[in-house]
């Protein structure tokens, strides 16, 4: 495995629209979430946040190959937010998504706290973020039953 992180530019955001879309799509369809899930999204969503001064969007690249992407929010006060981090179905499971997050922390070195949210039934992920280090804040907020969305931080 070789994951770097390279910069989208206007040009990737297809792309990037096209994969997290179909990394979402399982979940829209067990939750029917359709207000706040990304694979709902439309393209001029992301072109809309990419265009914002304190968004960041990244190609998630392994061997130069584009397998996922991640964008991160700047919330300022050295505060920033995954918001969402994709990987392509095929490619999840190898330790790609960890990877990702050690070259996010470096890169932004700065960083006194990490931000995300996810979602409270899906296991897997809680045991992502809480394996990175990530703690639940406490806060959570239900979308709909059977669907609740826990937030997390990491201090540096």
């Amino acid at each position: 495995m070789n994951i770097e992180i390279v910069k989208a530019s206007y040009n990737d955001l297809q792309l990037l629209h096209k994969i997290q879309v179909e990394v979402s799509r399982p979940l829209l369809e067990k939750y029917k979430d359709y207000n706040t899930n990304p694979g709902n999204e439309i393209i001029d969503q992301i072109i809309r946040r990419y265009n914002q001064d304190f968004t960041t969007y990244w190609l998630i690249k392994n061997h130069g190959k584009i397998v996922g992407g991640v964008r991160v929010v700047n919330k300022g006060d050295r505060c920033y937010r995954v918001s969402p981090i994709f990987i392509q179905p095929l490619e999840q499971g190898k330790g790609m998504a960890q990877k990702t997050f050690k070259i996010l922390e470096d890169y932004y070195y700065d960083a006194g706290k990490w931000e995300l949210d996810t979602i409270l039934q899906e296991k897997a992920l809680c045991y992502l973020y809480e394996k990175l280090g990530y703690k639940k804040t406490g806060k959570t907020e239900e979308i709909k039953e059977g669907m609740t969305i826990v937030y997390y931080e990491k201090h540096m």
